[in-house]
Parts: structure tokens; C-alpha cells; sequence
């Protein structure tokens, strides 16, 4: 599959670098140099949205920005990177298949069973060309009720209204896997509402809702703000359920979210977590997937820039970029380890 620049997203790339530059508009033969690269991420609220935002900024150089050694940009030259909203996991390895984006973000599990036509996507064609640029950090399960709802463990589910997650993403996934280890079935012991994060903790507060789920890195947004404006219970998975869950997905392991993550909360809560992957198309150049990840970890502002950005950015290491890999690392970026040195 070749990945070709139209007319019209020459043009938005050339907008694009003069809002985060400031600068003039690149030239045309600026333009014709110009590579557009998108990582989509999941919606507004998650930490996948302002990570994505964050590698846009660290691994780009647009045409007509101010160079490193002044002060601007120490990505790949004449690369536009632009982060976007998605619904998540399974809609990101999706488009990464149809060539809709360049990259985006997934669980570790979900870029497996894409890879192998297992799980969730038993019966469709593998996406074998799937491969990974980098493991980015933990994501854990988060299970959050509202104070009134009486919530306590995740059997108390019955009867009560639940936000599962966007339909295809990977919280959606998590959120099925929690609840069939506690022996709960969607529909039929709870109403499952099919919503992002925000939605769920808007619908709490309105009485429409008891708890959501959701699988992501701490502290995530909604969850703060709930918390903070509402109030939030924070619900553990533990014991033989949780048992039961590991036993199943291999990917998933025994975490704890500390105590004080989020406001009413001050003692760790038990749970699940899973690796966070950035994942892109092998039919993309290696010279690309090459100087995206050397944007990533082998530019002098980019740690500073990720860590300063968001909780999760100094999670972002060459000592973690292969935990949780599944399936193999695209060619360019294997290329740039070798020569970092990384095994």
C-alpha cells in the first residue's frame, strides 16, 4: 500500500505548520518536501488524546519552522505530525489497516489479536502489516462509581446502569474482560451504555448512570474532574476475579493505582493493567517510521517537552520501548535501536 499526499492535505499541513509556528507559509517546493504523518488516539478526556498531541510535538519539523539549534522543532525535518481524536484501540489498528492514519495508539492484547485475527477480530483477515514503533507506558483499569450509587466491588453491578466505553476501542474491550471475570453479563445483569469517559461522568452526575470503566494511564482526566467536582468512588479488581482475568489474557497483569491519584481516594485501588503501543503500517517507508522514532528518543528536547506535557510522558524510555511488544517493531524503527544501542 503506497501512502500519497493530496492537494488538500498538502494544504492543511502547510496551515498547520504556520498555527504551531508562527511563521510564514511554507513554499510550494517546501510543500512537495513536506510528510504528513497522524497518530490517532482515542476521545477528549482519555491520556491517549493529549500523548498523541504530545508525539506530534516532539517527533515533527515542519517546513519553515525555527530549527533545533534556535530554539524550535528537533524533530524529522519536513515531517508534519498531527495528533487526533478517535474511539480508540480497535478503531486506530483499523485504520491503520485501511490507510486512513499513518499510526495510532493501542493496548498491547488488542495489537495482538489484530495481528493474528484472534479475540475481537477472530474471523477477519489478520492485519499483518501491522507492526509497532514504540511500548509508551502501563494503561490501567480503571472502574469508577459515584458516590451515591452504592458501588462498592464490581458485583455490585446489578441492576445498575454502567458505562462500558466507545464502541471499538480498547476500553471497551477491558471493560468486557472485567466483567466476565466477575461472572456479569452485559444486558442482561446491568445496562451497558456505550460512551466515553466524559459521558459517563457527565451521566453520573445527572442520575443517569452508576459507574464506568474504562482502561487508560493515571491520572486520567475524567476521572480527576469527577472526582474533584462530584465525587468518585474508585472500585477494585481483586481476588479470584481478577485471577481469573490473568489467567485468560496473558497480556494483562496484577497493578495498583496509588492511593491519592484521585481526590477521595487515599488508599491504593487493586486492578489490571496493560501496555500502551504506538503502532503503525510496515508498507510506510523505513525512513520515516526511522526518524519518527529518533524524533521521539533521540531528540535533546523531546524528554524535557513529554515530561513537562503529561504524567505519563516520563514513562516514554528506550529502557521501556519493547515491554509488552507483541508482534514486530516496524523495520525503521528496529534500524534506530540497533544504533541506540537498545536490545
Amino acid at each position: 500500500m503506497k501512502f500519497k499526499l493530496s492537494k488538500t492535505i498538502l494544504g492543511a499541513a502547510a496551515i498547520l505548520a504556520v498555527s504551531a509556528t508562527g511563521v510564514s507559509v511554507p513554499t510550494v517546493a517546501q510543500a512537495q518536501d513536506m510528510k504528513f504523518f497522524r497518530i490517532a488516539s482515542g476521545s477528549a478526556g482519555g491520556t491517549y488524546y493529549p500523548m498523541a498531541g504530545l508525539l506530534a510535538q516532539v517527533i515533527g519539523n515542519p517546513p519553515g519552522a525555527r530549527s533545533c539549534d534556535k530554539g524550535g522543532n528537533c524533530g524529522m525535518e519536513g515531517l508534519v505530525a498531527v495528533g487526533q481524536s478517535a474511539h480508540g484501540s480497535v478503531a486506530n489498528v483499523n485504520s491503520i489497516r485501511s490507510g486512513q492514519v499513518e499510526s495510532g495508539f493501542a493496548q498491547s492484547d488488542v495489537t495482538y489479536w489484530a495481528y493474528t485475527g484472534t479475540g475481537p477480530f477472530e474471523g477477519k483477515e489478520p492485519i499483518k502489516n501491522l507492526c509497532v514503533l514504540a511500548s509508551m507506558f502501563q494503561e490501567h483499569v480503571h472502574v469508577v462509581a459515584g458516590i451515591k450509587s452504592g458501588i462498592k466491588k464490581v458485583s455490585d453491578f446489578k441492576g445498575k446502569t454502567i458505562g462500558m466505553g466507545l464502541p471499538a476501542s480498547g476500553a471497551l474491550v477491558g471493560a468486557r474482560l472485567v466483567v466476565e471475570a466477575y461472572g456479569l453479563e452485559e444486558k442482561k445483569d446491568f445496562k451497558p451504555e456505550y460512551v466515553k469517559s466524559k459521558t459517563a461522568a457527565d451521566m453520573i452526575r445527572d442520575g443517569h448512570a452508576d459507574a464506568w470503566i474504562t482502561v487508560t494511564g493515571y491520572p486520567n482526566s475524567s476521572v480527576v474532574e469527577m472526582a474533584s467536582m462530584q465525587g468518585a468512588v474508585m472500585v477494585p479488581v481483586e481476588g479470584e476475579a481478577r485471577k481469573r482475568l490473568l489467567d485468560k489474557v496473558k497480556f494483562y497483569s496484577a497493578a495498583k493505582i496509588p492511593g491519592g491519584t484521585y481526590k477521595g481516594n487515599p488508599d491504593d485501588t487493586e486492578t489490571v493493567a496493560v501496555s500502551a503501543l504506538w503502532v503503525s503500517n510496515s508498507d510506510i517507508d523505513a525512513e520515516t517510521h526511522y526518524g519518527v522514532v529518533k524524533g521521539l528518543f533521540g531528540n535533546k528536547r523531546a524528554k524535557k517537552l513529554l515530561a513537562n506535557g503529561h504524567a505519563k510522558g516520563k514513562s516514554l524510555t528506550l529502557d521501556t520501548a519493547f515491554d509488552g511488544v507483541p508482534i514486530p517493531i516496524c523495520p525503521g524503527a528496529e534500524k534506530f535501536y540497533k544504533e541506540a544501542g537498545v536490545k
